[in-house]
């Protein structure tokens, strides 16, 4: 399946120049959205998960489907101020100022074999800092998978070492 098709460029969104890549039109097609994720899934099998973990709110869309799907638990990465119990966090760069992601200090258990799941591979900052977090508890990076990869973006130089799996590229 070509799943390019069922990706809605908007042009000069949020500001102008920007090609905003819109997954919405492949999630509200049924088969588009279960054709990536099965695609996603196939590539866990392989990997042995034992854990999806996806950062706010795009991850737990492409995540929680392929977790239902191996019968695994999945945990959130959210922004400072929304996990209820304790948390680590880790701060990153952006192009202007700092964010900071966590995760429940209890949600991987020392060993356990992690995918990481996210709508968008653009420049890497995201995913490179819950990759730190799955780490800091002890977790396993055993792969990481996007619908889209923006590869003029270079995110796959900054997740050099961990194994990358994506469904598009532009």
């Amino acid at each position: 399946m070509d799943l390019k098709q069922y990706v809605t460029i908007v042009e000069d969104w949020p500001k102008e120049g920007i090609k905003f890549k819109d997954i919405t039109t492949l999630m509200d097609n049924g088969d588009a959205y279960k054709y990536a994720t099965d695609k996603i899934v196939e590539y866990a099998k392989e990997k042995e998960i034992d854990l999806v973990v996806g950062p706010e709110a795009r991850g737990f869309i492409i995540g929680c489907p392929v977790a239902y799907a191996l019968g695994v638990g999945f945990a959130p990465v959210r922004k400072p101020g929304k996990l209820p119990r304790e948390t680590i966090k880790v701060e990153y760069g952006l192009e202007y100022g700092k964010d900071a992601l966590t995760i429940h200090k209890d949600a991987i258990k020392p060993g356990q074999r992690v995918l990481i799941t996210d709508d968008l591979l653009a420049t890497g900052g995201t995913i490179e800092a819950t990759i730190k977090l799955v780490e800091e508890l002890g977790g396993i990076v055993a792969g990481t998978a996007f619908l889209i990869e923006l590869t003029y973006l270079d995110g796959r130089e900054k997740l050099e070492g961990h194994d990358i799996m994506t469904l598009m590229q532009f």
